[in-house]
Formats: structure tokens, C-alpha cells, sequence
């Protein structure tokens, strides 16, 4: 696993990240997710969830798991964006994503999570893509599908009563699987 960057698209640059970007990547992930900065982006949950979305134990989890990698986007020099892939046997599970509020509906998402399927490709031969997403969050689950993604109808619930994942402000909360296959 190299923390060297590498180009990107555009003008973008991935690397793993390591533990000097774990309060950079706190902040970002919270403002794409929860409170009134999340807003100015499409991707807040701040109408379902209150609370935290992650926190530097969290990220630092996934920075040092095995079979894991926390890639960091950065333009220009700031981390703009960021994703977790996790080798998971013939599969990888792709999480923890975030784009900078301000930066969102530009396109990124796309070439970012582009990248993340060709990283994981390459780097562990998985031949498919999952992830899990809260069921209510249609207009989520619609971009994916229109990035290849399909519902799985496979549901595990919400940890409703752990605060480490937010507070719930509704009581319908699940996860569905979505599965990509990756050429």
C-alpha cells in the first residue's frame, strides 16, 4: 500500500491517507453528511440523522485495518474528497465517501468513484463493488444506479441507539447492499 499520490483526472490527486489527515478528514466527512454546511451540497443527511457521522477513532480504524485503504482527493493541495475500499474476499466494499459540500454537483463524484472501481480492480482482482446505503436516501441511490449500481433489496438495519453513527430523527432507518460489477 504506497501513500505516494498519484494522478488522477483532471486535476485531481489520490493517495492513501495516514494519520496527519485523520482531522481533515473528520471535518470534511461531517460537513458533506450532517449540520447546516452539509446543506449546500445534495448529499446531506442532516434531515435524517443529527449527531455525528464519523469521528477520529472511526477513520483511523479504516486508515489502519488490513485489506483497507482510506483514499484522500486533493486539488490544488486541499482534500477536497475522500473513500474507503476494503478488500473483502472476492468483493470489495467501497464507504466512508465524502465531497466537499462546495465542490458538489461539479462532476468529481464521478471520476472519483471511477477511480476507486479501477483501484480496487487492480489492486485486489475483485470482480465487484459493494457498498451499503440508507434506503430513504433515493436521490443516493439513483446516482449510483446511473453509475451502475443496483439494489440488492438485501437490508441490515440501522444501529439505532449508537450514537458513534448519529442520532436517528426517524424510525424507518436501514442500509441496503448495492452491488457493481467491475470489468
Amino acid at each position: 500500500m504506497s501513500a505516494a499520490a498519484h494522478p488522477a483526472p483532471g486535476d485531481l490527486s489520490f493517495r492513501d491517507a495516514t494519520e496527519a489527515d485523520i482531522d481533515t478528514l473528520v471535518a470534511l466527512i461531517e460537513s458533506a453528511y450532517r449540520g447546516d454546511d452539509s446543506r449546500v451540497g445534495w448529499t446531506t443527511e442532516a434531515d435524517i440523522l443529527e449527531g455525528q457521522r464519523t469521528d477520529p477513532q472511526g477513520v483511523l480504524d479504516v486508515i489502519k485495518a488490513a485489506d483497507s485503504r482510506l483514499l484522500t482527493v486533493e486539488r490544488g493541495g486541499a482534500t477536497v474528497a475522500c473513500c474507503q475500499l476494503e478488500h473483502r474476499g472476492d468483493h470489495a466494499y467501497f464507504g466512508m465517501f465524502a465531497v466537499s459540500p462546495a465542490l458538489q454537483g461539479a462532476g468529481l463524484g464521478k471520476v472519483i468513484i471511477a477511480e476507486a472501481e479501477r483501484t480496487a480492480r487492480e489492486t485486489w482482482g475483485v470482480r465487484e463493488m459493494h457498498m451499503t446505503v440508507i434506503s430513504v436516501r433515493d436521490d443516493l441511490i439513483a446516482w449510483y444506479e446511473r453509475r451502475g449500481y443496483r439494489r440488492t433489496g438485501k437490508m441490515t438495519p440501522f444501529p439505532y441507539g449508537d450514537e458513534r453513527f448519529g442520532i436517528p430523527q426517524r424510525d424507518d432507518l436501514q442500509f441496503e447492499l448495492l452491488v457493481k460489477p467491475l470489468a
